[in-house]
């Protein structure tokens, strides 16, 4: 099931995120990214309660880079492939899915096909090493561990719109 996309104004927010290049399919390796992200939490003494994502910064089919993380203002200390940044604010194209994981791959289809169909511009560029978007993300508003039914899982898809 999909909302129908719409924009919003989002402030921008910190953030910190495991960083790994993949290849579609990828589903094996996000998990353990985030037990990754969730240990330096741990160590941290930091309570992992901020806003669960997968951030897509390069794509060139099938290749991708991608960044498991979560917003936070706090401390964590980085090491491997911990990164922090800033999800940028600015105007985003949001819309919601519910359903499995596998399903995510259309549904970004149909949001890219609608903007297009809008004359939306992504803030994003091309490069010889693929698109680099500003800000591309899945908000994972609930997961697996906390939803077992497939259908109910909810991901919000947000993708930041260039500027006027």
């Amino acid at each position: 099931m999909l909302t129908m996309p719409e924009m919003v104004e989002r402030e921008a927010q910190r953030y910190v995120a495991v960083r790994l290049p993949v290849v579609i399919p990828f589903a094996e390796e996000v998990d353990p990214a985030f037990d990754e992200l969730f240990d330096a939490f741990v160590r941290a003494d930091v309570k992992p309660d901020g806003v669960e994502f997968i951030k897509f910064n390069l794509i060139d089919m099938p290749r991708l880079e991608i960044e498991a993380g979560m917003t936070t203002d706090a401390s964590i200390f980085l090491s491997g492939r911990l990164v922090e940044g800033e999800l940028p604010a600015g105007r985003y194209i949001r819309m919601i899915y519910t359903g499995p994981y596998d399903g995510l791959y259309d549904a970004t289809a149909m949001l890219v096909g609608w903007a297009k169909e809008k004359g939306l511009k992504w803030d994003m560029s091309s490069t010889e090493a693929g698109e680099v978007f500003a800000c591309r993300l899945e908000v994972h508003d609930n997961n697996p561990s906390i939803e077992p039914d497939p259908s109910k899982l909810i991901t919000t898809l947000l993708f930041k719109l260039a500027d006027v």
